[in-house]
């Protein structure tokens, strides 16, 4: 009999596969390529990594999940304005494209003095492109031909002959021209959207306005501004309102009775649904002594949501719910997200749950899955939970304590231990929670509360989440895994070299997993740079997304991992139950087939969405910090430097957490060099160094609510004047425009690269930032102070990371 391994067709090479595509007459599919190649199994994997980079190097283009040969721009094409990046570029598309495919990147090229009018989102332009790789263009604008709708939202501020409209985007600086006659009546301060009108006009835009939100001195508006600013969906339409009064209490039907296991909902105290339930015991079994028998219940929200029904509809078009410091914006409407599917005390509720063994060392033995009806024995909260445990129970958990409680805790040291022995990467970095005043005025900025009370329900949920993807797995169903890749090399390679300065040594050439980080961040531990060590190892990692193709999670050293226990708030647990109810055959609300020929798709737009709400809930607290940092304009305040852009440094106040820019032209008089390996600015003639974690002392010089922003000045340093700019000799340092030239001196117009292939900074590889990369259009820095707008503008294109780790379930 032959050897298996002479009949085994060897991997198709990049070059092979690139050739399949371009040769075929038609689109391709991943499967069709599978098919061609004889790709099987695991390998399938191989196959999506490496069609997901000839996608990013350009080499090819993807459709509706298929793959085809790249098509170059014409050098003069007709554009259209779509937006503004994070980085203040304006991005265009091609006029008429193919919409099977995604449009390459074009960034617009800044307007010179005397060239065409600047355009506006929804102008058409024509332009000459040059291709700059990487399916990306710079586009030169050669006309203006255009203009299409723009909206833009606001303040309004009232004029003797005409109203004036204030972005609340710090990327848009220009004032609005409104008539006053379409709203006599309408306040200074009023939060409204705008609509831009067409043509070209003298002095400020033209524009009138479409809808009155509010005013932005409310409380509610703060938030309010975010939703609106990152176009996330907060009204349910008719349909889905109607279908979500209509629905019942779920029926007994064929579901197992879990109604006697007392299981409890554990939960922050302003919490308003609960969506998981946890309960625990002694394994009675005598082969496993020491071991623990316990159950994770969460909401059956699959019952009420049916595939491609209303409730669906809308539910994956937001994809997440949102969640900011004065509302939540929920993913399913109030009468299942607060009623029917949420599991309240002493009231049944359809749940599914999974049933885990573990032995004494925390290692699981077994799970089963069942679609049952539960009756939460109580709602209980961290604090509640914590303080029993230490000794301070209340008249809710003190009859809990004993058998409830304590068994609860048992478990969770066992997984504690199997947490250590797999190597979880172990970030410790504060987070700080905004409270409110029953007015919505914020009050204070206090350091969020960590006991024990949350890892215990992380880790119950995360054992939950292996478990259905485990499950998925062998009953062969479509599974939206929740992968974290390990760190890119250009990341990894950074990082190296910044430890080693600093004294620390990260294994260079080696596989690295989580607890060779770990390593580093207990080395760093009790030290004075611990926080800045702990900041540098999370910009460093990767960001976690959905997709059915597996590749593990990096972070919680996991081969396997799905979301499952929030179907309430996240789309991707939502598909993970109506897998596994069609393929354990537990009634009725399975996934039909054809939507698990979906996923890859479905995927992307929901790691999109939850993108996007951490955007809008990152501004919405930015908005808030600034509203209370508002009286406070000239105070000083100790912090530390959070990040170090080539324009500036990001200050973290040590109070409140708060982050503002002090920009590079309001330093101590020298000629600064951006060491972005370092993260530093180094002063070239005095030696003055400002590197991240340094401690200072700052004074606020700007705190503007509507926009989020928060400029501030070194204590004890007068701002730079424009006759110092004017009269400074130039500094040494390296030729400006030259290779690598990352030199500002003050008043050098912040923003623009001298090298416009380098973006690493502060909003560069952390979970929540972006990705280093080459764009188009930077230019030399010139020699303008800059003002305060602009000061606005570079907060926005550069924030600093932030740990936003919320629990991993």
């Amino acid at each position: 009999m032959a050897n298996d391994t002479e009949n085994k067709t060897p991997f198709p090479t990049r070059e092979q596969i690139m050739e399949f595509i371009d040769m075929s007459p038609t689109p391709v599919g991943k499967r069709e390529i599978a098919r061609a190649f004889n790709i099987k199994g695991a390998a399938k994997i191989e196959l999506k990594k490496i069609l997901r980079d000839l996608k990013i190097g350009g080499d090819v283009v993807k459709g509706r999940r298929r793959f085809d040969k790249p098509d170059r721009l014409p050098p003069v094409e007709v554009l259209e304005i779509i937006g503004i990046d994070d980085d203040g570029e304006v991005i265009a598309r091609p006029n008429v494209w193919k919409e099977d495919y995604e449009p390459p990147v074009i960034y617009v090229k800044t307007i010179r003095r005397g060239g065409p009018s600047a355009p506006g989102i929804g102008d058409k332009i024509l332009a000459k492109l040059r291709y700059t790789g990487k399916q990306t263009y710079e586009a030169s604008i050669m006309r203006v031909l255009g203009s299409g709708p723009q909206r833009v939202l606001g303040i309004f501020r009232p004029n003797e002959r005409e109203g004036r409209v204030v972005p609340t985007d710090r990327k848009d600086s220009g004032e609005i021209a409104v008539p006053l006659d379409d709203h006599p009546d309408l306040e200074g301060g009023s939060l409204v959207l705008t609509e831009i009108l067409p043509g070209k006009h003298f002095g400020l835009r033209k524009g009138r306005i479409t809808e009155v939100l509010g005013n932005i001195n409310e409380p509610k508006s703060i938030s309010l501004v975010s939703i609106h600013a990152r176009g996330i969906p907060f009204e349910f339409p008719p349909e889905v309102e109607l279908q979500a009064r209509e629905s019942k209490a779920t029926p007994m039907g064929k579901r197992t009775d879990l109604r006697d296991i007392p299981l409890v909902t554990i939960d922050g105290a302003d919490a308003r649904d609960f969506d998981d339930a946890v309960w625990a015991e002694p394994d009675p079994d005598p082969e496993n002594e020491g071991g623990w028998h316990i159950m994770v219940a969460i909401a059956d929200v699959s019952w009420y949501v049916r595939p491609h029904d209303a409730l669906d509809r809308e539910a994956v078009k937001r994809g997440n719910s949102c969640y900011f410091p004065d509302r939540v914006v929920p993913m399913l409407p109030f009468e299942l997200s607060n009623g029917w599917c949420s599991l309240v005390p002493h009231e049944d509720r359809g749940c599914m749950a999974v049933e885990m063994w573990l032995n004494r060392h925390g290692t699981k033995l077994r799970h089963k899955f069942c679609r049952g009806m539960m009756r939460s024995a109580a709602r209980l909260t961290y604090d509640q939970v914590q303080r029993a445990m230490d000794g301070y129970p209340d008249d809710t958990t003190g009859p809990l304590l004993e058998t409830i409680i304590k068994p609860l805790y048992g478990a969770y040291e066992a997984f504690l231990e199997a947490r250590k022995g797999r190597g979880v990467l172990e970030l410790d970095l504060p987070e700080r929670k905004i409270e409110l005043n029953d007015k919505g005025q914020i009050i204070a900025i206090a350091p969020r509360a960590r006991f024990d009370s949350h890892k215990l329900i992380e880790e119950f949920m995360v054992a939950a989440n292996v478990c259905a993807a485990e499950e998925l797995e062998r009953i062969k169903q479509p599974c939206m895994y929740r992968i974290h890749d390990a760190p890119s090399e250009e990341k990894l390679e950074a990082l190296h070299e910044f430890l080693e300065g600093a004294g620390y040594k990260l294994n260079k050439g080696a596989v690295l997993r989580p607890r060779d980080f770990n390593r580093i961040l207990e080395q760093a531990k009790d030290t004075p740079e611990a926080e800045l060590i702990n900041t540098v190892v999370l910009r460093s990692q990767s960001q976690a997304m959905y997709s059915p193709d597996n590749i593990g999670h990096f972070g919680l050293a996991l081969k396997k991992y799905a979301h499952f226990t929030s179907p309430i708030r996240r789309y991707a647990d939502l598909l993970v139950h109506r897998a596994l109810i069609a393929g354990l055959k537990l009634g009725e609300g399975g996934l039909p087939t054809e939507d698990g020929e979906r996923f890859e798709q479905i995927g992307e737009d929901i790691s999109g969405t939850e993108r996007r709400a951490a955007m809008a809930e990152r501004d919405a607290v930015d908005r808030y910090v600034a509203a209370y940092m508002a009286d406070k304009v000239g105070a000083e305040f100790p912090g530390r430097v959070s990040g170090v852009t080539h324009f500036g440094l990001f200050v973290s106040l040590q109070e409140t957490g708060a982050d503002g820019l002090v920009p590079i032209s309001t330093l101590p008089d020298d000629y600064y060099v951006h060491d972005a390996i370092g993260h530093a600015l180094v002063g070239q003639n005095r030696g003055k160094t400002f590197r991240l974690g340094d401690d200072v002392v700052v004074r606020i010089a700007e705190a503007d609510a509507a926009t989020g922003s928060l400029a501030l000045r070194l204590a004890g340093h007068a701002d730079i004047t424009d006759r110092d700019l004017i009269e400074r000799p130039r500094g040494r340092g390296k030729r400006r425009g030259s290779p690598g030239d990352r030199s500002h001196r003050h008043g050098t117009k912040p923003g623009f690269r001298a090298n416009p292939k380098d973006k690493s900074g502060a909003s560069g590889g952390g979970p929540r930032g972006g990705n280093p990369g080459s764009k188009p259009g930077a230019k030399a820095a010139g020699k303008k102070k800059t003002t305060p707008k602009k000061q606005r503008k570079l907060v926005a294109s550069s924030r600093v990371a932030r740990n936003t780790t919320k629990r991993e379930s």
